[in-house]
């Protein structure tokens, strides 16, 4: 593969298999991953969680079973926070989504494997345009797959924001409506489903992100104080992993807009 944009924050962490063994819980409280067995898999996570993407998906790939989770949640956070050109990242997030796709045709009881394939479709059609994303179909395979993870596993915290993100992002651009009775909407169900996924797993900065952004797209300008009061939570932040590092920023880049 070609060389892929570097974690702008190089050695701020030094995760090894053992140390991701030890903080596993805290490190995936956002996607209840289960700890892997395989050392080769613990391995690709160190990668991962040291913002090393790239060698995260090369190793993740050659170790398959669970290292294919590993790829793609690496593959898609380089192609969210850090891939320069939208169309190297759509081809990125398609290619997780196609992975994440053949992993449910082997077993449909992984709950990553439907998440993943439901946030590299999202973020495509966020890419493409919610609206005509939402023409071709797949706002309904987002919706649908994000409800298989949180029934698969409901302490899934991710898949809440997300689900939370994708019934925001629905009635913002289409309108409550069309939104309600076409794609089942719901802005109380939005809101709901953000503070669920902030009680699973309270220190989540990119939870504080997006229910900050959803409470401006459903409640307009009344919520700004809210917005940026969960904004401001999120910029103060520890991060544990690369992840969280670049959803600070992404924190701090809200507050400074």
């Amino acid at each position: 593969m070609a060389k892929w944009t570097a974690f702008p924050h190089a050695g701020e962490f030094s995760y090894d298999p053992a140390t991701v063994r030890k903080q596993w819980k805290r490190l995936h409280a956002g996607d209840a991953e289960p700890l892997p067995e395989d050392e080769a898999v613990l391995a690709a996570w160190a990668h991962f969680h040291n913002g090393d993407f790239q060698r995260a998906v090369e190793a993740g790939l050659k170790a398959g079973g669970g290292g294919i989770t590993v790829a793609n949640k690496a593959t898609a956070i380089h192609a969210n926070y850090l891939e320069k050109k939208e169309k190297n990242k759509l081809e990125l997030l398609m290619e997780v989504a196609e992975r994440a796709r053949a992993q449910v045709a082997q077993d449909d009881r992984n709950a990553n494997a439907w998440y993943w394939q439901a946030y590299a479709l999202g973020r495509y059609s966020q890419g493409i345009s919610v609206a005509k994303a939402l023409a071709q179909g797949l706002g309904t395979r987002v919706k649908d797959a994000l409800e298989k993870t949180i029934a698969l596993q409901p302490k899934h915290a991710d898949a809440h924001v997300a689900l939370g993100a994708f019934h925001a992002e629905v009635i913002d651009k289409v309108g409550t409506l069309i939104g309600g009775m076409t794609y089942g909407a719901k802005k109380e169900t939005g809101l709901r489903l953000y503070r669920q996924a902030l009680e699973i797993f309270p220190a989540s900065p990119i939870a504080m992100v997006e229910y900050a952004n959803g409470l401006v797209m459903l409640e307009g300008e009344k919520k700004m104080k809210e917005a940026t009061r969960l904004y401001e939570q999120a910029a103060a932040a520890k991060p544990m992993d690369a992840t969280e590092r670049l959803d600070i920023e992404l924190a701090k880049a809200e507050l400074d807009s």
